[in-house]
């Protein structure tokens, strides 16, 4: 249900895109995929959060999954980017926070994966830790996210529907001028083109000209990112992608890059101070890579080059939807300093997806 009149994009008619979305619409439609929060608001500053992505629930350093990382603008700091790319697996679930917690989620990550049983002769891990800058809403100086804050977003994934908007590490994010957060949606392909299904979730903490299923919001109502007087300077995306298609890190890496395609569909031109990176994991049981007994050369089910091209497709689409969710369903926020994170007016977009030709209504219109 949509909480105070906040509705995820197709709710409104907003369906970019030609792929159909799978059950939840959400990256957690790609089967053992997880996600878990926790959301920090504190007095009037604190603003900030964790969220979490595991792609599957058991142990990942023992049972790794081929993984890549693309960069689109590397003003950021995403930890554990070197390994992944020397070696092309995850062996952590993925972590999301603000600017300057990344060290602490890190920290507790190690905590939680050298507990975990069978890791108990572990000396090296690599977590991978991602983040945005929330420091117009939160007073990330304050460094309000903890270890057990991080812990209880590890131990609270799980499967089905995903909360978007201001939750988690979206809590005080803001993106294109509006506020923004988290945010998913997901693609199944037809059985014609392989039936996989790809997912992605986005921290949405970037500028650019707001474009909505190629609607201009921001420049037909003259909001332009310059000069930025009334929004905060354009800040970063993460974008997280999962699929079930076997594929191996190169190819991974492939998927990753044209998740800046979506992003460029919304209205990101990936500014200066932007960090831009995206993330992407195969689930498939044939490409994951098992550690100790069960040590054995997997046969993997070839792809080929010419098949990725809807994958690369759902990519795209999902990463642009994503976004629409986590600006359709944020609200309002006051914080540090006493800024406001205004909330995307629905009957306002609306109104102008209607002069535009598109037939985009609230759910009780439809």
């Amino acid at each position: 249900m949509a909480a105070e009149g906040r509705f995820r994009a197709r709710e409104l008619g907003i369906e970019p895109g030609v792929f159909s979305p799978g059950p939840w619409n959400a990256i957690t439609d790609v089967v053992n995929v997880q996600v878990g929060h926790v959301t920090l608001i504190e007095g009037e500053a604190v603003r900030t959060g964790v969220t979490v992505v595991r792609p599957h629930p058991g142990n990942l350093f023992q049972e790794k999954v081929p993984a890549a990382i693309a960069v689109g603008n590397g003003f950021g700091k995403l930890l554990g980017l070197s390994q992944v790319e020397e070696l092309g697996e995850l062996e952590t679930p993925i972590v999301l926070t603000n600017t300057l917690s990344i060290f602490t989620a890190a920290d507790a990550l190690l905590d939680f994966m050298l507990s975990l049983p069978g890791n108990e002769d572990v000396r090296s891990i690599n977590p991978v830790v991602a983040e945005c800058n929330d420091g117009w809403l939160n007073d990330i100086r304050k460094r309000a996210v903890r270890k057990e804050h991080v812990r209880a977003a590890l131990e609270g994934t799980r499967s089905g529907p995903v909360e978007e908007g201001a939750v988690g590490a979206g809590t005080g994010m803001m993106a294109l001028g509006w506020k923004g957060g988290i945010g998913t949606a997901s693609r199944r392909l037809p059985e014609t083109l392989g039936g996989w299904t790809v997912g992605v979730l986005v921290l949405a903490n970037y500028g650019g000209l707001l474009t909505i299923d190629g609607v201009p919001v921001n420049r037909a109502w003259g909001l332009l990112p310059w000069p930025e007087a009334w929004t905060p300077p354009g800040g970063s995306a993460i974008v997280v992608i999962a699929t079930d298609a076997p594929l191996l890190p190169h190819e991974l890496r492939r998927l990753a890059r044209r998740a800046f395609l979506g992003l460029a569909r919304t209205g990101s031109f990936m500014q200066h101070g932007s960090g831009d990176y995206a993330v992407a994991f195969s689930t498939h049981p044939a490409v994951r890579r098992r550690t100790g007994a069960e040590r054995t050369p997997p046969s993997v089910p070839l792809v080929l080059h010419e098949a990725l091209n809807p994958l690369f497709l759902a990519v795209v689409e999902a990463t642009e939807e994503a976004v629409y969710n986590a600006l359709l369903k944020a609200e309002t926020m006051a914080g540090y300093r006493g800024r406001r994170g205004e909330a995307l007016p629905i009957d306002r977009l609306i109104e102008l997806g209607r002069s535009m030709g598109r037939p985009w209504r609230r759910p009780a219109e439809r």
